[in-house]
Formats: structure tokens, sequence, C-alpha cells
């Protein structure tokens, strides 16, 4: 069942169709409010030959809304660049930029559009939980975990990992991270932070963004933010070798490193920053710990339970529930997300081995285990028994690999 648009956007919509310019404004503003009233993560905006479709990216699902006729579409994305301070007269290249000066909640939003045969497709990002998810103990980790990452923030060096795939809430979380810093130390520790873009602004951090054009990459920031006195340094992502080499030469240096990076298990991120040719002594000595994360929609209470064991998909569960659909959930059967997490400290000393041995997934897995972390598969396992997601929800997150 597609989502119902919220209030009377849809028919303000069909009134604003034979828009000018004069009109994108408010329609822009429609848009967006009813967006963030959604609860939607994403707008996106796709060009084809009749116009230009919009879904709205809700719970982690895209929802296909509605369409803008052909002759407003680019008024439509004129304004939105006008809004995110980016070149209207640029239709070629690739841009990105923040949208500020719209009342929609307070809430952050990132615009980036992307050149295609029928023109400039657009995509918003709605930092939704900007306002809500603001300290550790609001996102919902487990507790031992929560704990776990409150130690590694009192270290006073070494690198902490917050990985998973895009989508999979890792900013939410380091952000909050950041928080649980000011409030704790306020100004008695030098925060600083190199992102692209910053998605949201923290009070107490001096938080800046890197620009390649002016050859203010991550590399090169990292190097000038040395002499800064920091003393903790977010660093939005990890992106190639030279700034994972920048980032744990900066821990070993005395600085504690927060950091994201894309990878599918704790285990796996060990291995990329492996194969991206870090070397092992760096990793062993100057990684603190990953937290390794993915987001799963929630049922809603209209879920039923099930007995048909088809419906478990091979998940070593006892009880499980499926999704129906109601009013409250527009009828996905799903109703906000929760968050699956495992949590990899690399103080185990047969971890530290492995790492250095250049071990496997499987292996520093295997270890992780023994010395007491729950993957993400027991994760999942636990929520759908406790009746808190669907089977079929964790195998399109996490897949069929077990």
């Amino acid at each position: 069942m597609p989502l119902d648009l919220t209030g009377q956007f849809r028919a303000d919509l069909q009134r604003r169709r034979a828009a000018a310019v004069a009109t994108a404004v408010e329609l822009v503003d429609a848009i967006l409010a009813s967006a963030r009233e959604a609860g939607s993560s994403d707008v996106h905006l796709v060009p084809d030959e009749s116009g230009m479709e919009m879904l709205w990216r809700v719970d982690g699902v895209l929802h296909a809304i509605d369409r803008l006729p052909k002759d407003i579409a680019p008024n439509v994305i004129a304004r939105l660049k006008v809004l995110a301070e980016l070149l209207t007269y640029r239709t070629d290249s690739p841009q990105e930029g923040r949208i500020r000066g719209v009342s929609v909640g307070g809430v952050e939003m990132r615009l980036s559009t992307y050149p295609t045969l029928f023109g400039e497709k657009a995509v918003i990002r709605l930092f939704v939980g900007s306002g809500s998810y603001r300290h550790l103990h609001d996102l919902g980790l487990p507790n031992d975990i929560q704990s776990g990452l409150r130690d590694l923030l009192l270290e006073s060096g070494g690198v902490t990992v917050i990985s998973g795939p895009a989508g999979s809430g890792k900013t939410t979380t380091i952000y909050a991270c950041l928080r649980e810093l000011v409030d704790k130390f306020g100004a008695q520790r030098s925060l600083v932070s190199l992102e692209d873009p910053i998605e949201a602004v923290v009070p107490g951090v001096a938080q800046s963004q890197i620009n390649p054009v002016a050859g203010f990459d991550y590399a090169t920031g990292l190097k000038s933010l040395m002499r800064q006195d920091p003393e903790v340094i977010l660093v939005g992502e990890i992106r190639d070798r030279q700034t994972a080499e920048t980032v744990f030469q900066a821990a070993l240096t005395g600085h504690l490193v927060l950091t994201t990076f894309h990878a599918g298990s704790a285990a796996g991120a060990i291995c990329r920053l492996s194969d991206m040719g870090i070397e092992p002594y760096l990793l062993r000595t100057g990684l603190l710990g990953i937290v390794s994360q993915r987001l799963v929609r929630r049922l809603c209470r209209c879920s039923l339970e099930s007995h048909d064991i088809a419906a478990k998909l091979g998940l070593n569960v006892n009880h499980w529930r499926t999704p129906e659909g109601c009013d409250a959930c527009r009828g996905t059967g799903y109703l906000g997300r929760a968050l699956l997490a495992e949590f990899l400290r690399t103080d185990n000393s047969d971890l530290g081995k492995a790492i250095l041995s250049r071990g496997a997934a499987d292996e520093l897995e295997s270890l992780a285990v023994a010395a007491g972390m729950k993957t993400r598969w027991q994760g999942a396992c636990d929520a759908v028994n406790d009746g808190l997601t669907s089977p079929a929800e964790v195998r399109r997150v996490l897949g069929f690999g077990k």
C-alpha cells in the first residue's frame, strides 16, 4: 500500500501543477514539510521523459509518492539549489550542499544533485534523528554496547570506528558520541571534526568541512588539525589509504579519533582496513574497538504471531511475527526502526595476535565471539524472538548469508 501524503499536500500539489518559478518556492516548502511529517529520511526527485518521479524513503524503504509535471520540475530543482547555495546554472556536474532557511522542525537537510539523461536528479537527506537521537542512551543500543562505547570515549588515544553500510545510522551514532563528550568534558577537552559534509551542528565542537577543489581533503585537513592542539578528532569517513594511515598515526600520537567506515561486520572492517594497506601493528596498537550496526524496521502493533515454519526464512528463532498493515503504519506493517549492533574490542590477546597475522574475517569473528561479542545475527534473532521485527525484515537487511 503506498504511503498517504500528509495533510492537504496532494491537493496543494495538484493546484500548483501549472505553477511558475514564484510558486516553486511554496511547492518545495510543502514537499520538505510533508516529508518531515511523514518521517522520511530521504526525498528522491528522479527525472524521466514525461516529468519527475518523487519518492520518499521511510524506515529505510523507498515509496513512490507522486509525479511532478515536466514544466515545473526544473523550477523545483532550481529552488532547492538556491536553498543549498549551489550554482543554479551548473546542471552538467554533481553538486552538494546544506539546505538552510527552511522551517521544518529544525531538521538538518543536505541536497545532492546529479546529472542524468533527462535532467538533474536530486536527493534531499533529512536528518530526522538529529533532534531526537542526541545521546547514546537515545539510540536503542544494548546496555553492554553503550557501556563499552562510553569506556572508549574516556580513552586519551586510539581509534573507535562506527561501521556499517550506507543508511545504517553511522552518522547518528558518531554524533551521539560527540555530544556525550561535550556533555562530560565541556571546554576541558579540545574537540574538532573534519567532515564531508557537516551533517549536524554540535555546539562545543570546532567542525570543518573538506573542500577538495581547494585542495582541502581529509588527509591534508588531518595533518593541519594535528597542529591545532586537538584531543578528540572526528573524521567523517575513512575512504582511502592515505586518510586511514593519517587517522592511525594521529591515534598513536595521543589523540582519540572517532570515525566511520563502510563494512559489513566488525571483523570485516578490520580486514578491509588491512586490505587498504594499513599495517597490522597499526591496527593492533591503534584500534580501540568497532561498532558495526544495521537498522531494521520495527513491527507495528498490528503484526500477528505466526506458526508458519516457512515464514521463519531459515532463522534460528522460536517465536516470530509477520507484518499485516493498518492505518497507523500506512499499510506497511512497520512503524519506526530499531538498531542491531555488534561491538568488537581489540584488547583480547588472541584477537590481537590474529590481527597481527592478518587473520581472515571468519577467524577474527570467532575469536571475538569467544571473548563475549554478540554478532549481528544473534542480535537479529533476539529481535525476532522478542517480536521487535520480522524474519523477512532481517533477511532484507542482512541477506541470506546465514
